[in-house]
């Protein structure tokens, strides 16, 4: 516990100091809880999807072979036409002139269509980046979004963790209200008893007798009131850490608040190291937008076969190889605009980054200030309870004796069951301000 001064300290130590530190039931509820929260499996469900994303980034990197395949029928259309028959068949005529024969027939012009018919074209098309700094980043941003969710992973579990222990503390005192109405029960039914008796040898008049059976139905109506707040707290409970409702509770007994100085360490709260991720994200999301005026590099290779009617030859085989280069040169400033945007970003995350170290301060000093009264407020209850027993104690001694009448041993007994009620509260009141505290300073350790 974080104490600002040595008198605050040796208060805390008298205050609880009768208390034995165990905590082993609440230890493995805790566990039981980070184990079973269904919002903690959903939350690593988005992790492990991350994860696949940042591995999908980095296949980027990998050359891309894909088997392609084309198969085309062609008729009409555009064509190219070649005047072989205009440009050999005088030159034919000449030789066949010279050697007195039809040797050399003669050619019709040929008109060849663009399109290919009956023809295909199949083939393994590889490509990879060489040069792509827009890969680079996306790959560098996915693996911070990674972490970014596995930090709002641990402030979930700090919630989480807070919340259990209260309701723990919650479910304790409840149980230690119910024992405090059942002494006061037996005690108000054996005043009952008495008066009644005393009642019938003509000691007491029956203001007495209908005194103490108000005070029988008004303890039995609180008893029933705390057993009922007890159940609730029972079952908000076994809520949060995801059993049925119904679950039985174990109790620690003996425990004491530790006594260990808690130095303030807002600095490394997991809300901070979020907004610092976010802010790193945003660097390179500005580097990203930049990367667009960078060129781009890729690489790509063609092997297959293709050829007129299904024929496969030697001279079907063929590769095809290069290199693509892409370059931006200009897209009216629509880049830079981008990056004044992301710099607008950047100017909010410094903001928030510095109003929520002030937020976290000033939990962190509320938490301790509660603390504090919580703990002053127990010593001064359990000053009065021990007072108030003593008090009742000699009461009881008049009554016995014929010396004080009822309304003064009433008023005694009441003021021990309020005074014990008090300092019930205030005890596990001190139990949650420190759970408190010890969430504003992210001082619970997971690995224990």
């Amino acid at each position: 516990m974080y104490l600002k001064n040595k008198n605050l300290s040796v208060m805390f130590l008298l205050c609880l100091g009768f208390l034995g530190y165990s905590q082993k039931h609440l230890d493995r509820y805790i566990e039981i809880g980070l184990e079973n929260n269904e919002v903690i499996k959903q939350k690593n469900f988005d992790i492990n999807k991350s994860l696949y994303a940042l591995k999908e980034a980095q296949s980027l990197f990998s050359p891309n072979v894909a088997f392609v395949t084309n198969y085309t029928i062609a008729y009409g259309g555009r064509t190219i036409d070649i005047p072989i028959g205009d440009m050999l068949n005088p030159v034919y005529s000449t030789l066949n002139q010279i050697t007195n024969s039809n040797a050399f027939p003669q050619l019709q012009n040929q008109s060849v269509l663009i399109n290919p018919n009956n023809f295909y074209d199949v083939k393994l098309h590889t490509t990879m980046p060489l040069l792509n700094y827009e890969i680079i980043y996306n790959k560098k941003i996915k693996a911070q979004q990674t972490t970014m969710q596995k930090i709002e992973l641990e402030i979930y579990q700090r919630e989480l963790v807070k919340d259990i222990k209260i309701a723990y503390y919650k479910y304790l005192q409840s149980v230690e209200g119910i024992r405090i109405y059942e002494n006061a029960l037996a005690i108000v039914k054996e005043n009952q008893r008495v008066n009644r008796s005393l009642f019938k040898n003509d000691k007491i008049n029956r203001t007495a007798v209908l005194r103490s059976d108000n005070e029988v139905t008004r303890i039995e109506a609180n008893l029933e009131t705390a057993k009922n707040t007890s159940k609730n707290a029972k079952s908000y409970f076994n809520f949060l850490i995801n059993q049925k409702l119904d679950s039985e509770i174990e109790i620690d007994e003996n425990m004491e608040l530790p006594t260990e100085m808690i130095t303030e360490n807002t600095s490394s709260r997991e809300e901070l190291k979020q907004l610092g991720q976010a802010k790193e994200i945003n660097e390179n999301v500005y580097q990203l937008t930049r990367s667009s005026w960078f060129p781009k590099l890729s690489g790509f290779a063609d092997l297959g076969l293709q050829d007129f009617d299904f024929k496969v030859e030697k001279s079907s085989r063929y590769y095809f190889a290069g290199l693509s280069l892409e370059w931006n040169i200009f897209s009216g400033n629509k880049n830079r605009y981008k990056l004044k945007q992301v710099d607008e970003d950047s100017k909010k995350i410094s903001s928030q980054i510095d109003n929520v170290k002030q937020q976290l301060l000033l939990q962190f000093e509320v938490s301790q200030n509660n603390l504090k009264s919580a703990l002053e407020q127990y010593e001064s209850d359990k000053k009065q309870k021990d007072t108030a027993q003593k008090y009742n104690g000699d009461v009881t001694k008049l009554y016995k004796e014929g010396m004080a009448i009822y309304i003064e041993l009433l008023d005694a007994q009441n003021q021990v069951v309020n005074t014990q009620l008090n300092a019930n509260i205030s005890l596990y009141n001190s139990w949650i301000a420190f759970a408190e505290l010890e969430r504003a300073n992210a001082t619970f350790n997971f690995n224990k």
